[in-house]
């Protein structure tokens, strides 16, 4: 008999592929009690949970344990995506892969200073008023209105009064870290910092590392709505001086159901967070989303759509530790399914060298179940049916709701079980 436990611990025969019990409890002593009434258990498959692994110890010491490859692979991929959300902004900044003078034009006149600016600057580079004119989609008259203004009137450019939220938001932020660095550096504990700055343990411990981000990384994260398959048609559209009327108008024949002033909007926003991004860049560049390199965790390049293999080649160039991690999530997911569990050995030396606090983590607890972990990897056993029995559980718990309690629901599953080859 092999036995799988998942959260409310139900086992599983897997040569039957019934459902044996179900215990309304995950601790040690109850599910160890259960165990012992079963003295011929040579197999117990499980998840990672302690509780687990204690009770499978206690009752059969030994038993081959088996841990769940699912979770091996998801836990993985959870903490590799914790890390790029701590540490990558909810845009990457990378060298443009096409160099677009429209494109740029359209993020560089963002109001009428911008417009000013630009136009002398395009003047002074040597572009005729007709360049000029082309680049800002403006008459030629007002072209020679800007360039008309002497550079010492230009009026100074102002920031929306968000982004001076924002930007006054990470000085504040600033301030504390360098405050808590200073009490670290002059010899107080942690616990002394917590009391004098009223700061979370954890928060301390951030604030103390090398690679803290000022920024939390959700700053420009916008959520999916109904434009979010267009915008780069309205940016690319809007950098070529297409009215919002006309843009809206094609879109919509793609199956948008947006208004026009959610176009502007979007350009709004859109032109003032990527200025911004790009103050400190002296060469043209582009923005891909954080959530696609995300996505890569799961898929393949070719799957992931709004990503181009330039594009890929260009981050990976510029930000190298994301080729490492896929690297090593490709090596692990080889490894799982090869059944060669010494090599789990020399991939934790990999992964540790590496030094990423949420991976760190991560094989921490591998190195806990290390045994159970190269069982799952030399045998062939794993839990997806007891995940697919939680589901059915699930199911009927949901019919039955609020018109029983844990012996009539039990009673049911079990009563399915005996009748029925569900699984």
């Amino acid at each position: 008999m092999i036995l799988h436990f998942v959260k409310d611990t139900v086992m599983v025969n897997l040569d039957t592929h019934k459902i044996v019990d179900i215990i309304d409890s995950r601790e040690t002593k109850q599910v160890e009690e259960w165990l012992k009434t079963f003295p011929n258990l040579t197999v117990i498959s499980r998840d990672g949970a302690q509780t687990y692994r204690s009770a499978a110890r206690n009752a059969h010491p030994d038993a081959i344990q088996i841990s769940d490859r699912f979770h091996l692979l998801k836990n993985l991929s959870d903490a590799v995506e914790k890390y790029m959300y701590r540490l990558f902004p909810s845009r990457l900044v990378i060298p443009a892969t096409i160099k677009n003078p429209e494109m740029q034009a359209l993020y560089d006149t963002r109001n009428r200073a911008e417009r000013i600016m630009f136009a002398h600057k395009k003047h002074d580079e040597g572009y005729s008023i007709t360049d000029i004119a082309l680049l800002l989609h403006s008459s030629i008259s007002t072209v020679k209105k800007y360039l008309a203004i002497s550079k010492d009137e230009i009026p100074s450019v102002k920031e929306n009064v968000r982004e001076q939220q924002h930007i006054q938001q990470l000085k504040n932020k600033q301030a504390v870290i360098d405050e808590v660095r200073k009490l670290y550096s002059e010899g107080h504990e942690i616990d002394e910092i917590i009391r004098l700055t009223g700061h979370a343990t954890a928060t301390i411990k951030k604030y103390l590392k090398d690679d803290c981000p000022l920024s939390n990384g959700h700053y420009d994260l916008r959520i999916p709505g109904k434009l979010a398959p267009y915008e780069q048609d309205v940016i690319t559209m809007r950098s070529k001086g297409i009215t919002y009327q006309k843009i809206h108008e094609h879109i919509c024949q793609k199956g948008y159901t947006g208004t026009v002033a959610s176009l502007r909007m979007f350009m709004q926003k859109e032109r003032t967070h990527l200025k911004r991004l790009a103050a400190d860049e002296k060469e043209a560049v582009e923005y891909i989303p954080r959530k696609y390199f995300c996505q890569l965790i799961y898929k393949e390049l070719e799957h992931v759509n709004g990503l181009t293999q330039e594009q890929y080649k260009i981050t990976i160039k510029k930000y190298p530790i994301l080729e490492q991690i896929y690297e090593l999530l490709r090596e692990f997911h080889r490894i799982v399914f090869s059944q060669k569990s010494d090599e789990i050995d020399s991939w934790i030396m990999s992964a540790q060298s590496l030094q990423l606090e949420e991976l760190d983590t991560y094989i921490n607890g591998l190195k806990a179940d290390i045994e159970a972990v190269k069982n799952s990897i030399q045998y062939k056993y794993n839990n997806g049916l007891a995940e697919g029995s939680v589901n059915k559980i699930k199911l009927a718990k949901r019919i039955m709701y609020g018109r029983s309690g844990f012996h009539l629901l039990k009673s049911k599953i079990l009563l399915n079980e005996y009748y029925y080859q569900i699984n």
